[in-house]
């Protein structure tokens, strides 16, 4: 078992180096995004594009550009704001749902005291909000407050998969914790960020270019691919 993690951590280290030479190395600046901003956004994203779902944040922060208004709003009235990002009565739902919550027991819209709790409480704290899985925390954790956590989404799930740095019925949740255990923790952002990219560009969930992949020597699907050509 330790030897195959050692083998893990030298495959996915290799994938990482070939990525950030194609799509680059994105550095993380915590702080630079408000929490509760992020989290609304996450939420907004979840079924949709990142252009749609910013859309959706950018108009209902035209619409309530404090929160306080959004929690006496009908949530059919923030569902047609927010209409762009798509499962718009869901999202409203959600939205005022852990907007409502956050205002109930920190007393303000605020998330910053997670910084001061270990990443496993911060994660069981946004755990309790409604709707708020497993990728949306971890983003929040991540990209808001720069806690070591490795948000999967599925792109991420998808290529780490396909390549093999995970188990073909790994659930996502569970595959948040295999990755970080395979990737140095100053590099959970970048590395997650170009597997995002390359599951856009190249390892598409339908008919996956891999005949243009920098990784396909390293592929587990790639291989097993050529071996049913054969």
């Amino acid at each position: 078992m330790a030897e195959r993690r050692a083998l893990l951590r030298r495959k996915s280290s290799s994938i990482d180096r070939r990525l950030a030479t194609i799509y680059g190395r994105a550095e993380l600046i915590p702080g630079e995004d408000d929490p509760v901003d992020t989290l609304v956004e996450t939420i907004l994203s979840q079924n949709t594009t990142d252009k749609n779902s910013h859309k959706a944040f950018l108009a209902l922060k035209v619409a309530y550009p404090t929160w306080e208004p959004l929690l006496r709003a009908k949530p059919v009235i923030v569902a047609k704001i927010i209409r762009s990002g798509g499962l718009a009565a869901m999202k409203a739902e959600r939205i005022v749902s852990a907007l409502r919550f956050i205002k109930d027991e920190v007393g303000r819209f605020e998330l910053e005291f997670l910084r001061e709790m270990s990443t496993a409480d911060a994660d069981a704290w946004l755990a309790q909000m409604k709707g708020v899985g497993p990728k949306t925390r971890a983003i929040v954790l991540l990209f808001s407050l720069g806690m070591p956590v490795f948000p999967v989404d599925t792109h991420v799930h998808r290529v780490s998969r396909r390549i093999g740095l995970i188990g073909p019925r790994t659930s996502r949740e569970q595959a948040q914790a295999d990755l970080a255990s395979l990737v140095p923790r100053g590099k959970y952002y970048s590395f997650h960020i170009n597997l995002i990219e390359h599951g856009r560009a190249v390892c598409r969930a339908r008919n996956p270019r891999c005949q243009d992949c920098a990784v396909s020597d390293l592929c587990d699907f790639y291989k097993s691919s050529e071996k049913a050509q054969s």
